[in-house]
């Protein structure tokens, strides 16, 4: 009997061994990683289109006539001929150019398919020098400013306060200023009661060069400064 129970037991411990290996969690394999051929198109539908056409250029070099290549190089192109429109129609001229030289590169057998883009480039451009010329012009015929420098983002004029012929003339040439460059004005006084008084005579002399003009004045205390008139022209948008 001792055999054969000992036999019994060997026999319930492999079985208890075996379940025991076959219950153990199996680690799954590791993913698949993408090809080359996967990640230049997962480049091209990310944006990342420097990354993919370097990707492309190394394609084509290992494999020049693996038939995928034309397929993607036209899916490129597209892809930065789409990126020219979107960024033309922000108004980005220069990354527009770059973007569709990049396409025509790419597609140098289809000029057709850059027409458009580049057309529409062609006109902003002209646009945008047309813009220029039409603010040089309108610079060239301003008179020439009385008491502000028109190339600087402001001008602070000193006000002779206590000397009322010399204050007077001194408005006389700063609302020429104010209507020839179409300045917004804030008073800087040590005293409260001297900015009413200020705004009047200059919104009178400025009235009788041209009534239809916007003027826009506001002030500022400053007790331990002397008066001062801050006039800064309304740039173009």
């Amino acid at each position: 009997m001792k055999p054969f129970a000992s036999r019994y037991l060997l026999l319930a411990a492999f079985s208890v061994l075996l379940a025991a290996c076959s219950s153990a969690p199996v680690d799954p394999p590791p993913p698949a990683q993408p090809d080359a051929w996967q990640l230049l198109e997962q480049n091209i539908a990310s944006s990342e289109l420097a990354t993919a056409e370097d990707q492309l250029a190394t394609l084509q070099a290992q494999s020049p006539d693996d038939a995928r290549l034309e397929p993607m190089q036209r899916q490129l192109a597209e892809a930065y001929l789409q990126r020219s429109q979107i960024v033309l129609q922000k108004g980005d001229v220069n990354a527009a150019a770059t973007a569709l030289a990049r396409a025509r590169a790419l597609m140098p057998k289809a000029p057709a398919l850059t027409g458009g883009v580049n057309g529409a480039i062609t006109q902003a451009r002209k646009a945008e020098l047309d813009k220029a010329e039409a603010a040089l012009k309108a610079a060239e015929a301003k008179p020439p400013a009385k008491v502000i420098d028109p190339t600087a983002p402001s001008t602070v004029v000193a006000l002779k306060i206590t000397k009322i012929e010399e204050l007077r003339r001194q408005l006389d040439d700063i609302a020429t200023d104010v209507v020839n460059y179409q300045c917004d004005v804030v008073f800087q006084v040590p005293r409260r009661d001297d900015a009413p008084w200020l705004q009047t005579l200059l919104a009178k002399r400025v009235s009788k060069r041209d009534a239809s003009f916007a003027l826009q004045q506001a002030h500022e205390i400053h007790r331990n400064q002397p008066a001062q008139v801050v006039l800064t022209p309304r740039r173009a948008e």
